[in-house]
């Protein structure tokens, strides 16, 4: 009996070792089967959607960080560094051509140690190594593609490479690094010493040069480089830059410039009208390959779209035309619709690409939109131009107008609400159509800065139309930030559930202040100057760089070089918008020393706006502040908030609005609320005309301060 039991134990022993090696092969096969991976790297431990497209090459990727760097220099081996982003384009072929090329793979990952690192996460490591790259080839883009030795220094830059050009560079350097590493350290600390000179700014607190006719001559010097024509600056391609526009805008009304305010006018009319709009379902994207904003790059990204929110909304305001209101309201739609997290916050980026084709996703043929539209089609083709002329690829048209509205119901014979009813019939019939399309893919991290800007956007088309709803997603993006990005007083760059927290850089604090002080601005809540003001203490005290006078990009020192960030590209400058932010709570506070901080920082950039408006537009929208005069008007009383809402109804440049509804120690409200009682002050450098009633009569003392 006792043996029986033994044989009986031992065959259920192996029974079970055998069904768990079955199940155990069984599930090894279905994950095998699932994945269909035959390569998986370090990345695939990361949330960043850019990185997880890399996880499967063949490629050693590892992300960016000093333990790859000191496997480096313990390997002594050269570091290959690929920066790029999700929804670029040529990083895509790069990586199907190169990356995905096992041959290729094996000599990278003999050679070098190799890093990927998503721009959007880590603009740090993304700015340092495009100043090199624009340092050795005059120019530069994504996917960026650096070598570097271990220590950081780069020795090689490029963007998109071929498979042939990418295997005769990696082999170059490789053998001249081996032949002669003595040459090559040489070569990368001049390379690095050229970095540094970049980010070297001198401090200046002359404030005789912030004059009217030094931010006049800027823009003399810049307008030669306008298109007249088309709008924006001359070139082969054009992007959009919000920042120079509503510069141009303010500058123009300032000083009743006729002819920069048409520029600027003819401008977002010609954005309006382009292919870079996307007349269907809403939304700018991001730059275009032509001088006429016909066909663009199709990626859509939020920082653009919440800028261009508040450029035409501002415009709207000083021109009231129809188009510029559907802009914003078509923008808007595009991102509640497609770019927000269910939990409050909006997300990156779209891509370029769908099935591997760059705009698939947004253009049309002949037939299919013959068949969607049916007996509407003729009138559809003439309002945009569906001309054989400008077919674009394979037979597919983008969209755009050649005239606006008005025009086109002149020449049609078409009423404008006849008009307006087509075109609502017209997007909403291919927008169903375009839904049953592949989706291009989503970049779903929630970027603190670029969130940032669109809580002003959602402000700006509050102030513009009214809509209170504008107002409750600017602050429900604010409590998602509160909540999400910001913890232990520190802001996080890029948020995404499971993700690695990096700590926020200085256009997340620099941007999110600007956007939480327009919030104050038009809700009286004082919860929001606080915040304004902690961020503020925060940037002041942890991002200072007393050698310059100006706030560095971020408080690790794990780079090569600091960087200090001054000039605009697509985001505005944070080193800018610091400025303007001290500017402003200086003027809420009477804080003459917050004021003063803001015009050393600004006199310092006069030799550089002077030549280079184009890419100093924040800097000469707070020289414009400086330069001209400026007002604070300060509300006070129980109907303060519907008079802040009349007054913001219109544009005014140079003129800070608040408000509070109740007794406050501020500067600016301190012995001004009588009960029962709602008084205007116009106020210039703490000094205030008698207070009024009615909007009305405070444009009029503004007109005669």
């Amino acid at each position: 009996m006792a043996m029986l039991t033994d044989r009986l134990i031992r065959y259920i022993f192996l029974s079970c070792l055998l069904v768990s090696f079955l199940v155990m092969f069984s599930c090894k096969q279905e994950q095998k089967e699932l994945t269909g991976y035959k390569y998986t790297n370090a990345l695939i431990n990361e949330t960043s959607p850019y990185l997880l497209q890399h996880a499967h090459n063949p490629v050693d990727w590892r992300p960016w960080s000093q333990e790859a760097l000191e496997e480096a220099r313990e390997s002594n081996k050269l570091v290959l560094v690929s920066i790029g982003y999700s929804s670029c384009h040529w990083c895509h072929v790069m990586e199907e051509e190169t990356f995905e090329d096992e041959a290729i793979a094996k000599m990278m990952n003999e050679n070098f140690v190799n890093i990927k690192v998503d721009r959007e996460e880590r603009p740090d490591v993304d700015h340092i190594y495009m100043t090199a790259l624009q340092l050795l080839k005059g120019s530069g883009g994504w996917p960026l593609n650096v070598i570097i030795l271990p220590n950081g220094k780069p020795i090689y830059g490029g963007t998109y490479h071929t498979k042939e050009q990418w295997y005769q560079v990696l082999t170059e350097v490789s053998n001249k690094y081996k032949e002669d590493p003595e040459k090559a350290n040489e070569y990368a600390d001049m390379v690095a010493n050229g970095i540094a000179e970049v980010n070297i700014i001198k401090p200046n607190d002359d404030f005789e040069n912030l004059n009217s006719g030094v931010i006049g001559e800027s823009v003399e010097n810049w307008r030669p480089y306008w298109d007249l024509e088309w709008g924006g600056n001359l070139g082969t391609q054009k992007f959009m830059l919000p920042a120079n526009l509503s510069f141009q805008l303010d500058y123009a009304l300032l000083t009743a410039n006729d002819s920069v305010l048409a520029h600027v006018k003819n401008t977002i009319d010609k954005m309006a009208l382009g292919g870079i709009y996307d007349h269907i379902g809403g939304g700018f994207f991001r730059y275009s390959t032509d001088s006429r904003w016909k066909v663009p790059h199709f990626e859509k990204m939020l920082y653009d779209n919440a800028q261009l929110i508040s450029l035409y909304s501002k415009a709207y305001k000083v021109f009231r035309e129809p188009i510029y209101k559907d802009i914003v309201m078509g923008t808007i739609a595009f991102l509640e619709r497609e770019m927000k997290n269910p939990e409050g916050g909006y997300y990156a980026a779209l891509d370029a690409d769908s099935e591997g084709e760059e705009g698939k996703y947004y253009v049309w043929n002949q037939e299919e939109l013959k068949s969607a539209l049916k007996g509407e089609y003729e009138l559809f083709s003439s309002y945009f131009q569906l001309n054989p002329s400008d077919v674009w690829e394979n037979g597919n048209y983008v969209l755009f107008k050649s005239m606006d509205d008005q025009d086109f119901k002149e020449k049609n014979k078409v009423s404008i609400p006849d008009l307006e009813q087509k075109k609502t019939d017209w997007n909403r019939v291919l927008l169903k159509t375009r839904q049953k399309r592949i989706r291009p893919n989503t970049d779903d991290k929630i970027i603190t800065s670029w969130n940032a800007l669109l809580i002003s956007g959602f402000v700006d088309a509050y102030t513009s139309f009214g809509n209170k709803e504008f107002l409750n997603r600017a602050e429900g993006i604010y409590e998602f930030i509160s909540e999400n990005s910001y913890n232990k007083n520190q802001l996080v760059h890029s948020y995404k559930k499971g993700g690695k927290a990096m700590e926020g850089f200085l256009e997340d604090y620099a941007f999110l202040t600007s956007a939480t002080l327009k919030l104050y601005g038009i809700t009286m809540k004082s919860k929001y100057l606080r915040f304004a003001q902690v961020l503020n203490q925060k940037v002041e005290t942890e991002f200072n760089d007393p050698s310059s006078g100006m706030f560095l990009y971020n408080k690790g020192d794990e780079l090569i070089t600091k960087i200090i960030k001054t000039d605009d590209g697509v985001l505005p400058s944070p080193n800018a918008i610091m400025a303007d932010n001290l500017f402003t709570l200086g003027h809420i506070s009477y804080d003459v020393k917050a004021i003063n901080r803001a015009k050393t920082m600004l006199s310092s950039m006069v030799p550089l706006l002077r030549d280079n408006a184009d890419s100093y537009s924040v800097w000469n929208s707070l020289f414009l502040k400086v330069a001209y005069s400026y007002f604070e008007i300060a509300i006070v009383g129980e109907n303060a908030s519907s008079l802040i809402q009349e007054l913001n109804g219109m544009y005014i440049p140079n003129l800070l609005i608040v408000g509070s509804a109740s007794e406050s120690n501020l500067p600016l409200f301190k012995n001004r609320y009588v009960e029962g009682e709602t008084f205007v002050y116009v106020c210039q450098d703490s000094a205030c005309k008698f207070p009024v009633t009615t909007i009305k009569d405070a444009l009029a003392q503004l007109q005669n301060f």
